[in-house]
């Protein structure tokens, strides 16, 4: 039956390692529906798999949700009867939904916790073997966890069934909240306009504080980072999305909050695939209601595709990673000696015993601005860490490297000295590998109540349209009367980056529709490639640029950009979060007769 009413749904988690700080918080909003938690990155999904590999079993998922999450505040859920969703299950959402069960026991409560699985296929790997569907490569022989990204039906499923808690295995982020949303009006999964609208609220509430302020440009609207309240989105039948969040919490929800999180980790914005609809970006308006109420409007769907995406990791080399710090005059050149002298002398060790070379040698000196590459600034500072990183194939001969890698704090260079955390630890580096899968052959599995029910129907026969809207050739600059000046991309737009894989997605949102036209002339891709140049390492890699006319942005896309991304990456920025705070420091000429506040006026606070 169609609810008539509107649903509100608190986002309690981000990612793993959230804060547990979020859902007592949101318990407080009165009427609260759901509580959604998201778990999942293809680097976490990379930890769980390696985890199982090693048969620690209960590692295999999130224990944080179990004992941090849910155990302090489950007689406060079921009391107020909110229902909860989670991808907490990692590679094993049952034995996930079996130790919540037993704490729910412990605390003699009534609710009933369901699993949904069936999205692990690595048992069955070799019936979907394919390229990688971003590069190309071919599959790695050896696979450790392959997991496709299920939709919303097993979780609506779920709750039709009674479930009070659902535990899943990788699901679609956004899935977390267009199941119960489905559940909840009844929707059908071929009303895609409807998935897209419910889409798009999971996916602006899936990343926690993201979208209320937190990691946000203009970081000093934020109010009490130690107080940031965690969205929550009010979702009504016809599809109506507003975000805000709890009454008297620190944090922001805005325009800019929004539309920054709006496109977080979208590449092409009008193609952004997931299991139940194709949606589109472009058209997307966002809209003040008032403090920390923005409504989100112009959200449009096609039909889905035939296939699932599945995240599949593999174990590459081991992997030792050093944090050497150094004080004094001339610090940062003789932390890079330094490090240059560690890594050359267990390389000749590790030859001299008949090891290879090191596959990997990485140095960055923190504090020295090493992640800007070519566009760092000559800095006068007295204090380093250098991060040294060194991979081989052979855990040996780490050992070797790991065995002298405290030494140079007595025998090289003056001010250096060490972490109190002993040695270093070897571990192997896991890799992700995306590809694509027919749903036909991945059915849904949905056990509650020591029954199992399999989930077989899906929607597909979709396909994107993945040049329309594609920036090609040259944006002419607008005709300009009068003189110019130069100015910062900050002062011009907000900025937000994330990673997929080995690629980094970035939007440009304009602060004013005036100020699009000069953003789009001057960020071309030759232009972005040479600021961008060291994060593609000598590496061939491409800058893709889209139009989101609805909330003025382009939308940025570099592939082959992040070292192989995730745990794979030795950088510090392995996962892109800073890649947009470098493009806001880009420079580009406006006429004096646009008006622009200077991004330092504005965080002195006299816009």
């Amino acid at each position: 039956m169609t609810s008539s009413r509107t649903i509100k749904i608190g986002g309690a988690c981000g990612f793993t390692g959230d804060s547990p700080h979020a859902t007592p918080q949101l318990l407080q909003v009165p009427g609260l529906d759901y509580l959604i938690y998201d778990y999942l990155a293809e680097m976490s999904m990379g930890i769980f798999a390696r985890s199982r590999s090693k048969g620690v079993g209960r590692e295999g998922w999130s224990t944080d949700f179990v004992e941090l999450m849910m155990r302090p505040n489950l007689a406060e859920i079921a009391a107020k009867g909110v229902k909860v969703v989670a991808n907490a299950g990692g590679v094993d959402p049952v034995g996930c939904a079996n130790s919540l069960r037993a704490v729910v026991a412990e605390l003699g409560l009534q609710l009933k916790v369901a699993a949904v699985h069936g999205d692990d296929i690595l048992g069955r790997i070799d019936e979907f073997r394919a390229p990688e569907m971003f590069s190309g490569r071919p599959m790695p022989q050896r696979i450790t966890g392959a997991n496709a990204y299920l939709g919303a039906a097993p979780i609506a499923r779920a709750l039709a069934l009674g479930a009070d808690i659902v535990v899943t295995g990788r699901v679609a982020d956004s899935a977390l909240v267009l199941g119960p949303l489905v559940h909840e009006f009844g929707w059908a999964f071929d009303d895609f306009q409807r998935m897209a609208q419910g889409t798009v609220a999971g996916h602006l509430i899936e990343c926690g504080a993201q979208v209320s302020g937190g990691t946000f440009t203009d970081w000093f609207e934020a109010g009490d980072w130690s107080r940031i309240g965690y969205p929550v989105a009010e979702v009504d039948a016809d599809g109506r999305i507003v975000i805000t969040k709890p009454a008297g919490t620190g944090g922001v929800v805005s325009v800019g909050t929004v539309s920054e999180q709006l496109l977080y980790e979208v590449d092409d914005p009008a193609n952004y695939h997931v299991a139940d609809v194709i949606v589109d970006f472009t058209g997307v308006t966002v809209h003040p209601l008032g403090p920390d109420r923005v409504e989100v409007r112009g959200v449009q769907g096609r039909r889905p595709t035939d296939t699932y995406k599945v995240c599949a990791t593999y174990q590459g080399a081991y992997r030792c990673v050093v944090l050497a710090p150094v004080i004094g005059i001339d610090a940062p050149a003789k932390a890079e000696r330094q490090a240059r002298a560690l890594l050359d002398r267990n390389e000749r060790a590790i030859v001299e015993k008949g090891h290879a070379p090191f596959a990997l040698r990485s140095v960055e000196l923190l504090g020295t601005e090493a992640s800007y590459g070519a566009n760092a600034r000559a800095l006068p500072t007295r204090e380093v860490v250098a991060k040294i990183v060194v991979d081989h194939t052979d855990r040996k001969a780490l050992e070797v490297f790991r065995n002298d890698a405290l030494s140079p704090i007595t025998s090289m260079a003056p001010g250096s000295t060490g972490w109190h955390f002993g040695r270093p630890t070897i571990y192997s580096v896991m890799h992700v590998f995306s590809l694509l899968a027919p749903k036909s052959a991945i059915p849904a599995l949905v056990e509650l109540d020591g029954q199992t029910e399999t989930i077989t129907g899906w929607i597909g026969g979709g396909a994107g349209e993945p040049e329309r809207a594609r920036i090609t050739g040259p944006v002419p600059a607008p005709a300009a009367a009068g003189p110019m000046r130069r100015v910062r991309l900050v002062d011009l737009a907000l900025a937000r980056s994330g990673d997929k894989g080995d690629r980094f997605m970035t939007a440009v949102i304009a602060r004013r529709p005036a100020y699009l036209p000069w953003i789009r002339a001057a960020l071309t891709p030759a232009r972005l490639a040479t600021h961008m140049s060291h994060v593609f390492n000598g590496i061939e890699g491409t800058v893709t640029l889209y139009d989101v006319p609805g909330i003025h942005a382009v939308n940025l896309l570099f592939d082959g950009a992040l070292a192989g991304g995730q745990l794979a990456s030795p950088r510090l920025d392995a996962l892109a979060k800073g890649m947009g705070q470098q493009l806001l420091d880009l420079e580009l000429d406006v006429p004096q007769s646009l008006d622009v506040v200077p991004y330092e006026q504005r965080a002195a606070g006299r816009p």
